[in-house]
């Protein structure tokens, strides 16, 4: 092992403690904007450089595409800064054109390729290409390695097949859309359809389990997983096969995981195998030349609809770790240092989110200075709650020449409340992007391609093969595609099987049965040389001789150019992806491209950002405007009544607050429009939560007073007949038989239906119902 290179001399002493530790497990507890993107990057390099790791033996899982090329990239450049400056004396920005060109490349080669980076489903999606066919589920089915990932529509359209036509149910009173909600659900807590079953016992529940087993069948059948499956299978087959988890076990000796909060209960039973080889994470000891490092805050955790459990980063501790107070223990290091937001602006998120009871506490601390005050602004309606906001992007913009429109954000709690601010910023011709829109991969002309490359690599994939055969129109009619796909289903074989046998076609297809052929023989052509021609220009052969193009020519129309330009963007995308991954296969694109996300998108710097405060989550803005912070819309409804249900929602608060560099406003409207009518509309609770001394008002009614009741707009309660159901009042004095003494420090609710926050010296705070509770006053 070398001597460690000064190169870790920039980091802060969290930062360095974290980078430098070697083996075991560490909870890195990353607050925002705290640098958790260079304690990753440095912790690879230093493993690589410090420790001699072998990159390959690294495993590095991200949430987001865009974040694993962010990380390969700073990895990349700070090892070929360092070569630079030991072979040539110099930066690598200061070498000739030619010379870095070559010292990126060795790089690559040599560190940045080997390494396991990538999100939990492209990770995934790479072991089971090598490992699936040793897989086999609870009923026998099996998948092979070629198979296909299934996006949403391909799901929906499976579903929605199965209730209405296989199953003849109500799509009334079992939507497609639902009943894929409960099975995704199932699928992330690693419920088989028997499982499901049994944990969902009503007529509903025994009814989607149903679909459910249905829905494997016709995955199976397709030789296609979907999105929830990739992480699913691969956890079932290293619980399954022994010889596979010990190899890459064997394999992958240091584990780091980024935002650790939005784990599910399956990615984290992935992550415990491949670290423990199967053993109880609590009694495992084996840890030499071996880690796991997580980071995290559970303070950020937003995500529970997508099935995202913060407890399992809380429970790091007791799972993995020492289990010590957080003064004591060796395998917790808490980044506090903000290097992102003013003074000001941490201040206020600091204590808005120590309201919260199920947290690690920490502080968020400012290395910039104090700031501009917070601006909370109180309009009589949304359009003059937009007016403000579009004006105040014109002046800053006016005032400040060094600012730019992509420097501003409109954060709201749901998408309808963009439509006041996008007629504003349209009225001022101020350019602007909702981010959330239809995505490139979700455009119709991108997937009619991408099932033409689908059914290239995977025959058996009979969703894409209906897509395309008559896609443009070949002649190939409904009833005779019909005809066809009843023959496989009752021979149980894929479609594609039948189509291959020209006798079969010509029997059941009749007129039809030469361009059924034709179509046959065109995918033939390009299947012979998959695995022998690059991607790109298996694309370009598609589109010339499917004639797609030639049909949106045909057409003439803007609409049907703007297809034509973003199928060519489709070769573009292929092109780059084997620039930058080195590798041209047709089956590896395909999985870069199925496994493509929002979140990977560029922000555009030239327009004003609209989104949702979930979409805002990982990005940062000068100037950011939280809006519509009122009861009920932020919290919203749903979270009234449920005090874990309200936490998530001040965690999504605070994400909103430390999305700001430089400036923030808050704004709400006294009434706003629902369904037509005008409704009055109530200030937050949050807000009250907020420092006033930070914060400067157009009216001294904009921030509510202490104590608004969370539960305002919940209906009251008839009182219960119970001795615990009493006023209590925030700084009360109680004892708890389990926890002893405490202090009121917040009260939820109203009328009977209250819980409380109470502080625990050594125990931190607990939410309490003293409905069901004894709990004793201390005067």
């Amino acid at each position: 092992m070398t001597s460690t290179p000064d190169f870790l001399s920039h980091l802060n002493p969290s930062q360095r403690q974290a980078v430098e530790h070697f083996c075991g497990p560490l909870l890195v507890v990353a607050g925002a904007g705290s640098g958790k993107t260079r304690a990753l990057t440095y912790r690879i390099s230093n493993l690589v450089l410090t420790h001699r790791i072998n990159p390959e033996n690294i495993l590095a899982v991200t949430f987001t595409n865009k974040a694993a090329k962010e990380m390969k990239a700073r990895i990349e450049k700070l090892f070929a800064d360092r070569i630079a400056q030991e072979k040539h004396g110099k930066p690598l920005d200061l070498l000739a054109p030619y010379e870095q060109t070559k010292l990126r490349s060795h790089v690559y080669k040599t560190i940045t390729k080997p390494l396991w980076i990538g999100t939990f489903h492209s990770l995934c999606a790479r072991l089971l290409r090598m490992e699936i066919h040793k897989y086999q589920d609870e009923q026998g089915r099996k998948w092979e390695r070629n198979f296909s990932i299934f996006d949403e529509s391909d799901v929906q359209s499976l579903i929605k097949d199965i209730v209405v036509n296989k199953l003849n149910l109500d799509d009334r009173k079992f939507p497609p859309r639902s009943v894929r909600f409960a099975i995704s659900n199932a699928k992330n807590q690693g419920w088989s359809p028997d499982e499901l079953e049994a944990n969902q016992q009503d007529f509903r529940g025994r009814v989607i389990a149903e679909v459910y087993r249905a829905y494997q069948d016709g995955l199976a059948a397709n030789n296609a997983l979907d999105f929830d499956d990739l992480i699913r299978v691969l956890v079932l087959l290293l619980k399954q096969n022994e010889q596979t988890l010990a190899y890459w076990h064997q394999q992958f000796h240091h584990i780091l995981v980024d935002e650790y909060q939005d784990t599910n209960r399956t990615q984290y039973d992935m992550l415990s195998l491949l670290a423990t080889n199967g053993a109880d994470a609590k009694t495992f000891k084996s840890w030499q030349n071996r880690s796991v490092f997580v980071v995290g805050d559970a303070d950020q955790s937003i995500y529970s609809f997508r099935a995202a459990d913060f407890r399992i980063l809380m429970g790091f501790q007791q799972d993995f770790g020492d289990d010590l107070p957080d003064d004591d223990t060796r395998t917790m290091v808490k980044l506090e240092e903000n290097y992102r937001s003013t003074e000001n602006i941490l201040q206020a998120a600091n204590v808005l989110i120590d309201n919260n009871t199920e947290r690690i506490d920490k502080v968020l601390k400012p290395t910039r200075g104090k700031g501009e005050p917070i601006y909370c602004y109180r309009a009589d309606d949304e359009l003059q709650e937009a007016d403000f906001v579009v004006g105040q992007i014109r002046q800053l913009e006016q005032q400040h020449p060094e600012v730019q429109w992509g420097d501003f954000a409109i954060l709201y709690r749901t998408n309808a409340q963009s439509r006041a601010f996008e007629e504003t910023l349209v009225r001022w011709a101020i350019p602007y992007t909702v981010v959330g829109g239809l995505k490139f991969y979700d455009r119709r002309e991108v997937k009619d391609i991408l099932a033409y490359l689908r059914l290239i690599v995977n025959p058996a994939d009979s969703v894409s093969l209906k897509r395309v055969i008559n896609t443009p129109r070949r002649g190939i009619g409904k009833t005779t595609m019909d005809r066809l796909t009843q023959a496989a289903q009752e021979l149980g074989v894929p479609t594609w099987e039948i189509l291959s046998d020209e006798a079969t076609v010509k029997t059941l297809a009749s007129r039809g049965s030469r361009n059924i052929l034709g179509f046959v023989d065109m995918i033939r052509l390009w299947q012979s040389q998959v695995d022998t021609l690059p991607a790109t220009e298996i694309i370009q052969g598609i589109l010339d001789n499917s004639g797609y193009i030639r049909n949106l020519q045909d057409q003439d129309t803007d609409e049907a150019e703007d297809r034509i330009g973003n199928v060519k963007e489709l070769y573009n995308a292929a092109q780059q992806f084997a620039e930058e991954n080195g590798d041209d296969s047709l089956l590896s694109f395909l999985a870069n491209a199925a496994l493509a996300s929002d979140a990977d998108d560029k922000e555009d710097s030239t327009t004003v950002s609209m989104m949702t405060l979930h979409s805002a989550k990982g990005l940062e803005f000068p100037i950011v405007f939280l809006v519509g912070i009122e009861q009920g819309l932020f919290p919203n409804f749903r979270s009234l009544d449920d005090p874990a249900a309200l936490e998530e929602e001040r965690r999504l608060c605070y994400v909103g607050i430390t999305r700001a560099q430089e400036r923030l406003f808050l704004s709400h409207a006294r009434e706003r429009r629902l369904y037509g009518s005008r409704e009055p509309a109530i200030p937050s609770a949050f807000l009250s939560e907020l420092p006033r001394d930070l914060i400067e008002t157009n009216t001294p009614t904009a921030i509510p007073s202490q104590g608004i009741e969370m539960f305002s707009s919940a209906p009251p309660q008839k009182k219960l007949p119970n001795t615990n159901a009493r006023d209590w009042a925030v700084g009360d004095r109680l004892v708890h038989k389990g926890y002893g003494l405490g202090e009121v420090t917040h009260i939820f609710g109203a009328g009977n239906k209250i819980c409380l926050a109470v502080k625990f010296p050594n125990l931190g705070k607990k939410i309490i119902d003293p409905n069901i509770t004894v709990l004793e006053r201390v005067e």
